[in-house]
């Protein structure tokens, strides 16, 4: 777990890779998984980059695997799950694997071509075989034979239709058959009458097989129309008609001798093409196949190749040496490895030189690396939702795996519902590896199974609360025996609608005692549950919030001490954590000192904390009575079985003074904390200025007595060095010892960034151009006081969510018991009412899954990530920090491409 209290330390480390080298080592490294690069081109355009070609190769091999896989959706055929992990490809494998999708993609877009140029084909002669079919029925079915005698045929009509009387039978008609979509018909008709004048005559039917298109594979539905018309004028207009509506037109034949013979023909070829087209399609679903086997690898590999060279453009290229220069973080434990990887990548390439790593020195802030595993890692997430933690910054998840589940829990307990939580948890963390195979698709169910282990413990802790509030599904069990024992008469029973059961009557605090484990279950009968109850959560809120709070204050010093900022833990960590203690804290000692000193016989007399904690504010106290000219011990102590006194004489009331010297202790208090808001706002500006100060002015010492040293030890022309001076150094000679200056050894070069490493020069420079702003300090240590003060006021009463939530959850609970179960089960109808219950137990099961555990749970949920946001981490943690990103193929294992 210590590395889940801060994060882990990290090295600023700079590579060395012989240009034969880098592809195998970066291969290496992504394999490991540990190491994040820096870009040492950040001016340098995309396009401009050392290894722009091979990207651009990568980008095109994905190009030609997406069609690959557009092609085998379009038969259904999917990518096959593997937990295959290849390993990238060398770059002379780039060709094989480009010339083996150049293949693939030419052969199917051959194929298809071919399969589209025949589906064409095909759909011409199935239209022109229905037209022929349907023309042939049109004769057919008026009864038209050879010569055209008999009686009314289809010519008949057109001509009585088009032709004068006088003229029929001396005049011949031609006519134009195709085909037209379904839905332009009714357009085409209109469309022929108003442009000829009524001069044509319109026949179509409807074709009843729905045809296919070529080109998208959708289905068409079209209608086989023939046109009679008079004079070649006419014939013109009606053909520009069909063009204009996309019509197909036919040949079809004027006898019906000559359609049957077309007709035939036209059958044979259909046949024909059937068999070809049934060839090409299962040439191409031979080849899909072919290709499904090895996809997944393929598409891991190419995107591999291209990640190692996106990482590769990274890196700074030195020309003279021929080696690339790359910067990384990488965690300080994992240092050997990295070492490991690079030998490793030196031998795949067969390089004689070796890869070189080297530790630099920086001022830049490292990324923020903590290693989880698949426990720790919502936890963690929760935390990074609202802020990445600072490099090294004591983090919240470690204390969130327990604090989190106990605050929902103490909202949402319930026995009964924490174990029907706990068990959907547990079948989740017991199935993962075959949940997590299946790869739902559903966001829903992709959410609660990463959350997998929160929900186990959630439902877990739910279990001991709903204990510890004796609740499941809103009833009460009576495990241990209750310890109120009424000594009431049956007749006594009968005869009253509600009895008060006075505790020092009927409450066995001698023989049994209080109940072992949580609320007794005589409250769940009680006419003042709800009362009590409330009470008791309040202040079981209130402990909460305020411990919560001061382990966050407590956590504060951690990271001043961790930075060396010893001067804060006394000028803001002590000022906090007093002024949370001093009111907050004794609001917890008045609780639990009533809570033990408080008892039945003095209860007419219990003190009001709340009142009692507002007098402390306004100075307001009521002093106990004076009794025999002295003033009493207070009244539990004078009251009662034991006391002398009862509370007529003692005149006590809430508000009155419970222990010895309570208003010299809360006047102390008060003027604690009062005191510790000027030292939080005005004491830690003015000795980060004093600070700044101080080290300004070791500054101007340092370069003075440099500056005096040297001229004291110039040598003139024609002197000789002594040997004790030839022998220092140029520290030395400024009258410090090399140890007294912090100088960075390590030198960043060969392409290194500038800001990577700084000269004591360099250094100086930087730290007096960032001056020290006064008013800037005082006004966010303002903002930090004002907030940190009335927060503890605000936070403090925010925490009460946990027994508002709680009193709703319980209420919801019962509610849903008393209006569906409990009337199925009181109702007395033979046969009926069994069938009655099993229906109310449904929608009590229904209703409680929904609501309560859902939609309650999903709320309690949201509530407990607010207090850890914003009322814990609030006192210690800043989550100004960024992740550390490193260089994984893990991020490659999905076998999908975007499309781009």
């Amino acid at each position: 777990m210590g590395s889940l209290f801060r994060s882990e330390e990290m090295t600023l480390c700079q590579l060395f890779l012989q240009s034969d080298a880098a592809y195998a080592c970066v291969s290496e490294l992504g394999e490991m998984g540990l190491v994040q690069f820096k870009d040492l081109n950040p001016d340098v355009n995309a396009f401009q980059r050392k290894f722009v070609n091979e990207i651009m190769r990568c980008e095109e091999m994905e190009r030609k695997l997406r069609y690959i896989e557009k092609e085998l959706k379009k038969d259904k055929l999917k990518i096959p799950d593997s937990d295959s992990n290849p390993k990238a490809p060398a770059p002379k494998e780039m060709i094989d694997l480009e010339a083996t999708f150049e293949k693939i993609e030419s052969e199917l877009r051959e194929v298809n071509t071919n399969a589209e140029a025949l589906k064409r084909n095909y759909l011409e002669l199935t239209e022109l075989k229905e037209v022929l079919t349907k023309t042939q029925t049109f004769f057919r079915e008026y009864g038209v034979g050879e010569q055209g005698h008999g009686h009314h045929n289809v010519v008949e009509d057109a001509q009585h239709a088009l032709v004068p009387e006088e003229r029929v039978g001396s005049v011949q008609l031609g006519f134009i058959a195709g085909v037209i979509p379904r839905e332009k018909v009714p357009a085409f008709e209109r469309m022929l009458w108003f442009a000829c004048r009524g001069n044509v005559f319109l026949r179509q039917d409807e074709i009843m097989q729905a045809l296919e298109d070529p080109h998208s594979g959708d289905a068409i539905h079209k209608s086989v129309f023939i046109v009679f018309f008079q004079g070649e004028q006419l014939k013109a207009r009606v053909r520009k008609i069909c063009e204009g509506f996309r019509a197909t037109l036919y040949p079809c034949p004027e006898t019906a001798q000559e359609r049957m013979d077309m007709l035939r023909g036209v059958t044979t070829r259909l046949e024909d093409l059937e068999i070809v087209l049934k060839q090409t399609k299962d040439h191409r679903y031979r080849v899909l196949l072919n290709a499904q086997k090895e996809i997944h690898n393929w598409i891991i590999k190419v995107k591999k190749i291209k990640a190692i060279y996106h990482t590769l453009n990274m890196c700074s290229f030195e020309h003279s040496r021929n080696n690339l220069i790359a910067e990384c973080w990488a965690p300080a434990k994992v240092l050997e490895e990295v070492q490991a990887a690079l030998r490793h990548g030196q031998e795949m390439s067969g390089s004689s030189v070796p890869n070189i790593l080297h530790k630099m020195s920086t001022k830049d802030i490292p990324p923020t690396y903590f290693m989880t595993n698949r426990f720790t890692k919502v936890f963690q997430s929760i935390v990074h939702a609202y802020g990445v933690a600072g490099y090294r910054e004591v983090n919240p998840a470690l204390y969130t795996i327990i604090s989190f589940p106990f605050l929902f829990a103490v909202m949402f307990g319930d026995t009964g519902h924490g174990f029907i939580m706990f068990l959907f948890g547990l079948w989740m963390v017991v199935s993962e590896k075959k949940l997590d195979q299946k790869k739902n698709d559903n966001e829903i169910f992709k959410m609660m199974f990463g959350g997998r282990y929160i929900i186990l413990l959630m439902g877990l802790f739910s279990l001991y609360t709903g204990l510890i509030y004796n609740d499941i599904f809103s009833k009460s069990l009576n495990l241990f025996g209750s310890s109120w024992k009424f000594n009431y008469t049956q007749e006594t029973l009968d005869g009253s609608f509600s009895l008060q059961m006075k505790p020092e009557d009927i409450f066995d605090d001698a023989t049994t005692g209080a109940y072992p484990l949580g609320l007794d279950p005589v409250w769940q009968a009680s006419i003042n549950k709800i009362t009590f109850t409330n009470s008791f959560k309040m202040k079981l809120s209130v402990i909460m919030g305020v411990l919560q709070m001061a382990s966050g204050v407590l956590l504060s010093v951690f990271n001043h001490l961790h930075f060396k900022h010893y001067s804060f833990v006394l000028v803001q960590f002590v000022p906090e954590i007093l002024f949370l203690l001093c009111i907050f804290g004794y609001l917890l000692a008045l609780i639990f000192f009533k809570w033990l000193t408080i008892n039945a016989h003095c209860a007419s007399c219990a003190p009001s904390l709340l009142i009692h904690f507002i007098n402390m504010f306004l100075y307001k106290y009521e002093e106990p009575a004076n009794i025999n000219g002295t003033v009493p011990a207070f009244h539990c102590d004078n009251m009662g079985p034991f006391g002398n006194y009862s509370q007529f004489e003692m005149k006590c009331t809430g508000q009155t003074v419970f222990y010895p010297h309570q208003k010299e202790i809360q006047t102390a208090l008060l003027l604690v904390a009062v005191l510790c808001i000027p030292i939080l706002l005005l004491v830690k500006p003015f000795l980060l200025r004093a600070q700044h100060n101080a080290k300004m002015q070791r500054k101007a010492g340092l370069g003075a007595r440099s500056h005096e040293h040297l001229v004291s030890s110039e040598v003139l022309p024609g002197q000789e060095p002594g040997p004790a001076e030839s022998q220092k150094t140029g520290i030395e000679l400024s009258g410090l010892s090399a140890s007294e200056v912090d100088i960075s050894t390590s030198v960043s070069i060969n392409g290194g960034r500038g800001d990577a490493v700084m000269t004591m020069e360099e250094e100086e420079e930087g730290d007096a151009e960032a001056e020290f702003d006064t008013g800037e300090v005082f006004v966010g240590q303002a903002i930090h006081t004002i907030e940190y003060c009335l927060g503890c006021v605000s936070h403090t009463a925010s925490y009460l969510r946990l027994w508002a939530l709680s009193l709703a959850h319980a209420q919801l609970s019962e509610v849903l018991w008393n209006m569906l179960f409990r009337m199925g089960l009181k109702m007395d109808l033979p046969y009926v009412g069994s069938i009655l219950v099993f229906a109310c137990f449904g929608a009590f099961a229904v209703l409680t899954i929904a609501v309560l555990l859902v939609m309650e749970g999903l709320s309690a949920f949201l509530h407990a990530l607010r207090l850890h946001w914003v009322e814990f981490q609030s006192k210690f943690y800043h989550g100004d920090g960024y992740l550390f990103d490193p260089f994984n193929f893990k991020e490659q294992m999905d076998p999908t491409l975007d499309d781009q």
